[in-house]
């Protein structure tokens, strides 16, 4: 079975797509823990930023994503500032085995965020 990002890229999840390309995606999530809470997922599935599978050839979809955010973050106005978050493992707050991108705004951050 397909992980749930997987479901969202392929479409049989339905999400309000922010952002779409050959290489990623990106929709608000369902649990926004922030006024701006929108999550960039690559198109091709890897569990974590810690996936043996992202060899040096990803750096240039690390990149992307990065660039992704960075996009958005001005087209929802953050001019102030966001926070972006990949969280990795069980320990590092991961729910969802699929590698993706936090983008949180809106509202100061504080620190430390854990």
């Amino acid at each position: 079975m397909e992980c749930l990002f997987c479901r969202i890229v392929s479409g049989a999840i339905p999400a309000t797509k922010l952002f779409e390309d050959d290489h990623a995606i990106a929709f608000r999530d369902i649990r926004p823990q922030a006024p701006v809470h929108i999550l960039v997922v690559p198109k091709r599935h890897f569990a974590s930023l810690a996936d043996p599978n992202l060899s040096g050839e990803c750096e240039v979809l690390l990149g992307h994503l990065l660039a992704t955010v960075n996009q958005i973050a001005y087209a929802e106005k953050l001019a102030h500032g966001y926070r972006t978050v990949i969280n990795t493992g069980p320990d590092g707050g991961q729910t969802v085995d699929h590698l993706h991108l936090h983008l949180l705004g809106g509202r100061a951050m504080k620190w430390p965020p854990g």
